[in-house]
C-alpha cells in the first residue's frame, strides 16, 4: 500500500469520533464464550484484524490455525486449544515466530497439556494435542506478559483441579489481569486475587448478554491530537468512565498535557484545559500500550520526559523502544535508554530529516499499528508520510478515515 501523506497545519478541530470496540475485551469475551459452549450473545465486537483472527480460529474447522501478527490470539488460543479435543498446529507471521511463548507453554504442560515446538524452541509454531487439563498450582513470572496470565485464568475453570497461580516478581500490566478477572466474574465464575495469588476453582461460565465497550487505547491518539493542537474539541463516542480498561488512565495523564475531559452517558468530550508542566515522568508498567502515544506527544510539545515500565515493549509487534528512538530522531529528537525498560528525552535536538524531493518526513511503521497511529498527529506540525498505513487494521480499521476529518475541520 502507498504511504499515507498527511499535513494539516492550522486545522479546525471540532470532531465527533466513533471509536472501535476494545479488542482486548472482544478477544476475552470470545474465549470465555467458546469455553461455555457459545451460549452468550456478544454485541459490538471489534472489527479489527486480531478479533477477526480469533473468530475464524474458534470455528475449529481447520487443524492449522495461522494468527498472522495477532499476539493476543496466539497466547489465548494456545491455552484454549490445549484443552480442546483435537490435534492443532498454531502458527503466525515471521515476527510472531520471534515472539516468545515458552513460559506459557511450560506452564500449560505442567498442568497436563501436550504442546511441542515445531521450529525454534520457545517460539511458535506450536503442535498442540488438545485434552482435559489436570490443573493444580503453578509459580509464574509476573514481569513478562499479562496475556500469559489471562490465558491461564480464562481456561482455569475447566481444569479438573482448577488453578492456583502464584505470581513472582513485579507484576506488569495489572489492569489487564483485573480486566480478565472482572469479565470472568461477569460470566459467572468466581476468582480470588490476593496480592500475588490467583485462585480459581473448577466451575462453569454462565451465558450472559454482553456488550463490548469502546477502546480507550484508540482514544489516546485523539487526546494526543488535541494536546498538540491546543484548541478545538473532540467528542469520543462509546467510552465509559468506569471502564474495565486500564488504558482509561489516559484521561488523567493528559490533564497534565493540556486536555480536559467531560464524561457523558454516550462518551467523553475533550477540550483544552491550558495546563502546562515542565517535565513528564510516568511509570507505564500498567499501561504499556500508551507509551508510544506519550513519547511522541511529549516530543512534539517540546516537553522533556522520562518513561519507565517499558520492558514489555521489546517483545511487542516490534521492539517499540528502538523504533521510537529511530523515528523520533527523524524529527530531531534524540532519545536515550537510561536503563532497561526506560525511555527519556532531555530536550536535546538536531535538525529534522526532511526528504529533499517531497519535504516530508517518512515514518516507518515496523508492522506495528501503534507506531502508525502515534505518529499520525505529527501532521499538525510537519508534512509526513506514514509507510504501510494498512497496519492500523490490527486494532482501528477506520483510523485513516477518521484522521481525514481533521483536514476538513468537520463537525459530524
Amino acid at each position: 500500500m502507498e504511504p499515507k501523506h498527511l499535513y494539516f497545519p492550522s486545522a479546525d478541530i471540532h470532531l465527533d469520533i466513533l471509536l472501535p470496540a476494545s479488542k482486548s475485551i472482544s478477544n476475552r469475551a470470545l474465549i470465555i464464550n467458546a469455553l461455555s459452549g457459545s451460549r452468550s450473545e456478544i454485541r459490538n465486537l471489534s472489527d479489527c484484524d486480531d478479533t477477526k483472527v480469533m473468530l475464524r480460529a474458534l470455528k475449529l474447522d481447520q487443524s492449522i490455525i495461522d494468527v498472522g501478527a495477532a499476539g493476543t490470539a496466539m497466547r489465548f488460543l494456545t491455552a484454549y486449544l490445549a484443552m480442546t479435543e483435537g490435534e492443532w498446529t498454531l502458527t503466525g507471521s515471521e515476527r510472531m515466530k520471534q515472539r516468545p511463548v515458552r513460559l506459557l507453554v511450560e506452564a500449560l504442560n505442567d498442568l497436563g497439556a501436550e504442546i511441542e515446538y515445531l521450529e525454534k524452541s520457545g517460539f511458535p509454531p506450536l503442535s498442540i494435542k488438545g485434552k482435559k487439563l489436570t490443573g493444580g498450582t503453578i509459580h509464574f513470572d509476573g514481569s513478562v506478559s499479562s496475556q500469559y496470565i489471562s490465558a491461564l485464568m480464562m481456561t482455569a475453570p475447566y481444569m479438573q483441579e482448577g488453578l492456583n497461580i502464584i505470581l513472582e516478581g513485579e507484576i506488569i500490566s495489572l489492569p489487564y489481569i483485573l480486566m480478565t478477572m472482572n469479565m470472568m466474574k461477569e460470566f459467572g465464575v468466581e476468582v480470588n486475587f490476593l496480592t500475588n495469588r490467583i485462585e480459581i476453582a473448577p466451575q462453569l461460565y454462565k451465558p450472559v448478554d454482553f456488550t463490548v465497550e469502546s477502546d480507550w487505547s484508540a482514544a489516546s491518539y485523539w487526546f494526543e491530537i488535541l494536546s498538540i493542537a491546543g484548541e478545538g474539541e473532540i467528542f469520543l463516542k462509546g467510552l465509559h468512565q468506569n471502564s474495565y480498561q486500564g488504558d482509561s488512565k489516559v484521561a488523567k495523564l493528559f490533564e497534565n498535557l493540556g486536555v480536559g475531559v467531560q464524561y457523558f452517558p454516550d462518551g467523553v468530550l475533550l477540550t483544552p484545559n491550558r495546563k502546562k508542566i515542565d517535565f513528564f515522568n510516568y511509570d507505564f508498567i500498567n499501561q504499556p500500550d500508551l507509551a508510544q502515544t506519550f513519547a511522541v506527544t511529549c516530543c512534539l510539545k517540546n516537553l522533556p520526559f522520562h518513561l519507565k515500565g517499558l520492558k514489555s515493549l521489546k517483545i511487542k509487534e516490534t521492539d517499540r523502544i528502538s523504533a521510537l528512538k529511530t523515528e523520533l530522531a527523524k524529527f530531531g529528537f534524540l532519545l536515550t535508554e537510561p536503563a532497561e525498560g526506560e525511555l527519556s528525552w532531555s530536550g536535546e535536538k538536531k535538525d529534522a530529516c526532511h526528504f529533499e524531493e517531497t519535504g516530508e518526513i517518512s515514518i516507518k511503521t515496523y508492522d506495528d499499528h501503534r507506531m502508525a497511529m502515534a505518529f499520525a498527529p505529527a501532521a499538525l506540525l510537519f508534512a509526513i508520510a506514514i509507510e504501510h498505513p494498512e497496519v492500523v487494521s490490527k486494532s482501528y480499521p477506520t483510523f485513516w478515515e477518521d484522521v481525514e476529518k481533521i483536514k476538513k475541520g468537520k463537525v459530524l
